[in-house]
């Protein structure tokens, strides 16, 4: 049994947000990796957390999160949610970017981080994954988010921008130039094999908006909870999970 199959056990123990297609399959890891840590008060990490979309839920189930990110609007907003929704006291708002986290964190402190589209506009993402699992204590968990290569230049070519699209699929990057918005894009053996170097090992490897981007928006809004049942299905299948637009990888320190 997967994690994404004990979602609905888990899901009774853990408030948390309603599952979205963009979100079901990486709140579905979380969830059971809450559950697998049932009764215990996590130390959680989340890296570019932003305002708070996953730190606060977090939260609300108990679990203390340091939230680190470069924008001062966003963790304004973070600290905002937090208070709006009772968990100030358990939400920690830290400046600062992926590129600086080593001497932000203190070694061996993290028991889950938390790293989503952080690794595709670093400078340099290896030392950024070094210092997540120099942060997570032995047995500690990363879910790690990544932009997809092939999700990109099939969009590219969709639109009719062939010559982009070539590029992207060609660049060992993943990226069409310099006037790219995105540093890097992933396959799946490229992300796995970054994590890999650093010392964690993956234990899943899902596809994250598998179909979401790709539907018009009458058919996603309208049939939401079949498309988030449909996305949760397609996410561990290649060549699905190989063409979503994002890939979240789950690995773990070893004890």
């Amino acid at each position: 049994m997967t994690r994404l199959d004990r979602v609905e056990q888990t899901s009774a123990r853990f408030t948390g947000p309603p599952l979205t297609p963009r979100t079901a399959v990486i709140w579905s890891v979380l969830r059971a990796e809450l559950e697998r840590r049932a009764g215990d008060r996590l130390t959680v990490l989340d890296v570019g957390g932003g305002t708070g979309g996953f730190a606060v839920p977090l939260a609300q189930a108990g679990h203390g999160v340091t939230v680190v990110d470069a924008s001062p609007d966003a963790l304004a907003a973070l600290t905002r949610r937090a208070a709006e929704a009772g968990v100030a006291d358990r939400v920690r708002a830290v400046q600062g970017d992926g590129d600086a986290l080593a001497g932000l964190v203190e070694p061996a402190s993290v028991d889950l981080v938390l790293c989503h589209s952080v690794l595709e506009v670093v400078d340099d993402p290896a030392p950024v994954v070094a210092a997540l699992v120099t942060a997570l204590r032995p047995g500690g968990a990363a879910s790690v988010l990544v932009a997809g290569q092939a999700a990109a230049a099939l969009g590219r070519a969709m639109n009719g921008h062939l010559d982009v699209a070539a590029a992207l699929a060609a660049a060992p990057t993943g990226t069409a130039g310099p006037r790219d918005t995105l540093r890097r894009r992933y396959d799946a053996d490229r992300a796995a094999a970054l994590l890999a170097a650093a010392g964690l090992t993956v234990e899943e490897i899902h596809g994250v908006r598998v179909l979401a981007d790709l539907l018009p928006a009458a058919v996603a809004d309208g049939q939401q909870a079949a498309l988030v049942e449909l996305e949760r299905a397609l996410a561990a299948r290649p060549p699905y999970r190989d063409l979503a637009a994002q890939l979240h990888l789950f690995a773990r320190r070893p004890a």
